[in-house]
């Protein structure tokens, strides 16, 4: 047994055992951190390529298709490098997949895992100890499956209504935002990293000042606008994911015009990594780039993302690289070329000290998780565990404490009969029958029950269309109608806010009106029929209109003066 091999030894001395015996092309490969599908489909090349050629043990899971094929598919690529020269066990990551929204480039449902709201319900429950607790056991169906590192949580304030990813925020507030962050974290990772699940918690310094809310995805939204000089509010939810222990950060593709700091990517930026994130916040564990800034990516079906160099495009490939690098990150995220960081040892570009810095934190990492005590999972097991029947309730409890009313039942909803018949827009009518009798006209029933999604404008590239953007209000045809079903018949209008619809007109025909950020229909049929209240708190301001949206500083939190409901509300209050 060599000494790195030991369990008995120190962390430290185990890094620094195997640290001198690399290559330089081993470490270049640790310092890459690639995408991977299970059985080796799609566009990525195959693990035996990346793990026993270029010497990659980091991989972000793509689709998975179910518990025990991922599981046998960690101990495939865990007998893959244990057949290296090292024997370095590999490290799967994956972003969130225990929400209800599913996009290519952020988030992935299915795979049999249990659902609960998006983070932005999870903010919405107000419970810290709820939240801890559902991410325990989100880390134990990543675990059973043989994920150990997970790509989340976001700590972006949801300051700028339009943005497409405030889903996956903790919402508006900094304070509630860290309080929620930091019980995420603790749920996450657990005593020990040995125990749980390391979170990279992302996108620092923050994500969410987008300028008339534009994804940083896309070229057309690489800027920032810190127009109300608000930086340091953005930091405080990184501060409370730091004191709970986050292991790694990741940084954000946008360019933070107006905030102090170079006009550049925060994967480019010393001042945001090593000034801020290190000197100023002491951190010291691994620092990897938003995924493909160097490198771009051909999705299957959704077409090619190019590289995210935002503010650094006139650089040479190399020189975008060394600025990487003195920036402090440690890790190449979605990058597999490692011949980059081997060639740029060899012509004197960068020192084997460099490389050795970022290698040393990204192998305590791996040591603190145990992987080489133990890589491997049981797929049986991993198919019991995950989706069990506790762990789908626990997510049912979140999403129904998730869900927020935002005005006060009127009407004929405070009378509804013993068996009402019911008209039903964008829920199961199969569910719905449990409640009344479902009725095909408007006209024949008692009470109508509407869910809608959080309205967005439809972008032409088949992945943007994944990332709601644009005008926050209804188009004035989808109002009339919906005023026009509520003078008919008494509705109860529920919305899925993964932004902050603008919900002017409906608050005053809906006979309820509630909002959700992902929850089963018969949650939100509890609700409608009296059967429970909605306890959750509105975890943003609800705009008045999009001129009040388009008049707000995007980096100042409650910045409109005259919102229709003010974050914190809760249950009609």
């Amino acid at each position: 047994m060599e000494p790195y091999e030991d369990p008995r030894l120190p962390v430290e001395d185990r890094v620094t055992d195997l640290l001198a015996r690399m290559t330089p092309e081993e470490k270049a490969g640790l310092l890459c951190h690639g995408r991977m599908l299970a059985g080796d489909r799609g566009p990525y090349r195959s693990g035996a390529e990346l793990i026993g050629e270029r010497h990659i043990n980091h991989f972000a899971m793509m689709q998975v298709p179910s518990p025990g094929e991922m599981a046998r598919w960690n101990n495939h690529v865990q007998d893959l490098a244990a057949a290296t020269r090292l024997g370095i066990p590999v490290t799967l990551s994956s972003d969130p997949r225990h929400g209800v929204v599913s996009n290519p480039a952020t988030a992935h449902t299915g795979g049999g895992f249990s659902p609960g709201p998006e983070p932005i319900g999870l903010a919405a429950t107000d419970d810290p100890d709820l939240v801890e607790e559902f991410a325990r056991a989100v880390a134990g169906e990543l675990r059973a499956v043989g994920i150990r590192l997970a790509l989340h949580p976001m700590a972006d304030l949801a300051t700028e209504p339009r943005w497409a990813r405030i889903s996956g925020t903790f919402g508006e507030d900094a304070d509630r935002a860290g309080r929620m962050l930091a019980a995420y974290v603790r749920g996450m990772q657990g005593d020990s990293l040995a125990s749980g699940v390391a979170c990279m918690t992302k996108h620092f310094p923050g994500h969410g000042p987008q300028a008339d809310g534009e994804d940083s995805h896309f070229a057309r939204g690489k800027w920032q606008a810190f127009s109300g000089n608000n930086l340091e509010q953005h930091l405080k939810p990184f501060e409370a994911a730091l004191g709970a222990g986050t292991a790694q950060m990741m940084t954000c593709y946008s360019i933070p015009g107006g905030s102090g700091l170079p006009e550049v990517g925060a994967s480019f930026s010393r001042e945001a990594i090593t000034g801020l994130l290190r000197e100023r916040l002491g951190f010291d564990g691994v620092v990897c780039s938003d995924f493909n800034v160097l490198t771009g990516l051909d999705i299957p079906g959704l077409g090619e993302l190019p590289p995210r160099n935002w503010g650094v495009e006139h650089l040479s490939l190399t020189e975008q690289l060394l600025k990487l690098l003195d920036a402090g990150v440690d890790q190449l995220g979605g990058e597999t070329r490692t011949a980059l960081l081997t060639d740029a040892v060899r012509d004197g570009s960068v020192t084997e000290d460099r490389i050795d810095a970022s290698a040393r934190r990204i192998l305590r990492d791996k040591f603190r998780l145990g992987l080489f005590e133990d890589p491997y999972v049981d797929p049986e097991a991993a198919e019991a565990l995950v989706g069990s029947p506790a762990t789908r309730e626990l997510g049912r409890r979140a999403q129904r404490r998730s869900l927020v009313r935002l005005t006060p039942r009127r009407g004929a909803l405070n009378r509804i009969p013993a068996s009402p018949a019911v008209y039903v827009e964008n829920v199961d009518p199969a569910v719905a029958a449990c409640y009344g009798r479902v009725v095909d006209r408007p006209e024949e029933a008692d009470l109508a029950v509407v869910r809608l999604q959080a309205p967005y404008e439809q972008r032409e590239s088949p992945l943007e269309r994944h990332f709601h953007s644009g005008s926050l209000e209804f188009p004035p045809e989808e109002i009339r109608r919906l005023e026009a079903l509520c003078a008919t018949v008494p509705t109860a209008v529920d919305v899925f806010l993964d932004r902050p619809a603008v919900l002017t007109g409906l608050s005053s025909a809906a006979a309820l009106l509630t909002g959700s950020f992902g929850a089963y229909d018969d949650l939100v049929l509890d609700v409608v029929f009296g059967r429970r209240d909605a306890e959750g708190v509105l975890p943003f301001d609800l705009p008045s209109s999009m001129a009040e949206v388009e008049a707000s500083f995007g980096d100042v939190p409650f910045s409109m003066p005259n919102p229709l409901f003010r974050c914190g509300r809760r249950a009609g209050g």
